[in-house]
């Protein structure tokens, strides 16, 4: 990891009466895969939201790669790239029309193949969006967020809703990202996926971070506390056993 590229710093979002993101303080590093974790309503969302430039914050500052969210935002966009939900994209353009559009949109010259094969679609470059698969639109949208050729990614729960397949083959493409040299920022309510991919976690409750580390020593400082599973852990999860039965290849349409 080399240095900083978010700072958080006494971060504050109120609505009305309601805080949602209560003084929070951290930092991302370049080039890790950061997870943000926690309950419904803990606050991951809004604090991302407000990272990416898309909601207002009450006060706090917020530096990423340099730049003073507050009078930075434009340029700020143009170094990140956010995971859009299924309601971002045109339901009747095949995928080769949407990273066009999109391209244009970013004033870029990319190869839509190219960027098809990183994620395994060039089959379905003819495909229209709606037609695809789960797993396919959620590999898809984070190819949308490559074109830009961004500095941090987004990735608000990537893969709810898949198959374990799918699942695995998604954070074989997160690293695949990381690896080109991204630095990723990720929600998810799955606590083996951030064991899996993350190199430090933040636990947010009510609005707080309440512990942040590696997954591995948050593991180990929960042990050393005397925590025990009322189940003896096994070498193999039900999982595992799905996958070892089933075969790791993708199952799609």
């Amino acid at each position: 990891m080399n240095g900083t590229i978010i700072s958080v710093q006494n971060l504050v979002k109120k609505y009305d009466n309601f805080t949602a993101v209560d003084n929070l303080n951290f930092e991302v590093h370049t080039g890790e895969i950061f997870g943000l974790l926690g309950p419904n309503g803990a606050g991951k969302t809004t604090t991302l939201e407000i990272i990416e430039t898309l909601r207002p914050k009450n006060s706090g500052k917020i530096i990423v790669d340099g730049l003073d969210i507050d009078s930075k935002a434009r340029e700020i966009k143009k170094i990140i790239g956010v995971q859009l939900q299924a309601a971002g994209y045109y339901p009747n353009l095949n995928l080769l029309e949407i990273i066009r559009l999109f391209a244009g949109l970013y004033n870029r010259h990319v190869e839509p193949l190219e960027l098809l094969d990183l994620v395994n679609l060039r089959d379905k470059a003819k495909a229209k969006y709606k037609n695809l698969s789960g797993g396919q639109k959620q590999r898809f949208s984070i190819a949308t967020t490559l074109i830009n050729e961004p500095k941090i990614i987004f990735l608000d729960e990537p893969t709810t809703g898949l198959d374990p397949q799918a699942r695995r083959n998604l954070w074989e493409l997160i690293r695949k990202v990381r690896d080109r040299g991204a630095t990723i920022v990720i929600t998810t309510h799955y606590m083996d996926e951030a064991e899996e991919l993350c190199d430090r976690v933040a636990i947010m409750d009510a609005g707080k971070i309440i512990a942040l580390d590696t997954p591995d020593k948050l593991i180990d400082k929960l042990v050393a506390g005397g925590f025990t599973r009322p189940k003896p852990v096994k070498e193999a999860n039900l999982e595992d056993v799905f996958l070892n039965l089933t075969g790791k290849e993708l199952r799609e349409d």
